[in-house]
């Protein structure tokens, strides 16, 4: 069920991200990678440890950073950020001892982190139907215009 909601819920949020326009700032998905990875570290601080919690912190560090690399300048590194999050919760419970985490957690982040990538992927590639409508425009208004000098 955790796969069911996780892929639901990541079409939701890019399909009123692409309604609402919130998507054309490329703040959204950045934020999204800073979002997906503090959960772990809320996780931890419900389970009382704080040694988990200085764990999480510094791997929520790491995403963040990607975010923030993918945001100023490298826009799919914040796909690498989100699909690698998504194979981060796959691995967590090898790699942290978390015990905040509760059990549907891995299967539902990390196919919404999965999915939440490649639709912005998707995205990015220009393969969305009002991006490659734009494009055609534009492509027509510059060769009629080239043509009419």
């Amino acid at each position: 069920m955790g796969y069911v909601i996780g892929l639901v819920l990541a079409l939701a949020v890019w399909a009123f991200g692409r309604w609402s326009g919130f998507d054309r700032d490329r703040a959204f998905y950045a934020t999204m990678v800073v979002v997906v990875a503090s959960y772990y570290v809320l996780f931890a601080a419900m389970g009382g440890s704080a040694d988990t919690l200085v764990v999480e912190s510094a791997v929520m560090g790491a995403f963040a950073l990607a975010a923030v690399l993918g945001f100023k300048r490298y826009p799919w590194l914040v796909v690498a950020g989100l699909g690698g999050h998504g194979v981060f919760d796959a691995v967590h419970d090898l790699a942290i001892a978390n015990p905040g985490v509760p059990e549907w957690w891995p299967s539902f982040c990390g196919t919404f982190d999965v999915a939440a990538a490649a639709l912005l992927a998707y995205s990015l590639a220009g393969l969305h139907p009002n991006r490659r409508i734009r494009r055609l425009i534009a492509c027509a208004a510059n060769l009629s215009i080239k043509g009419d000098s």
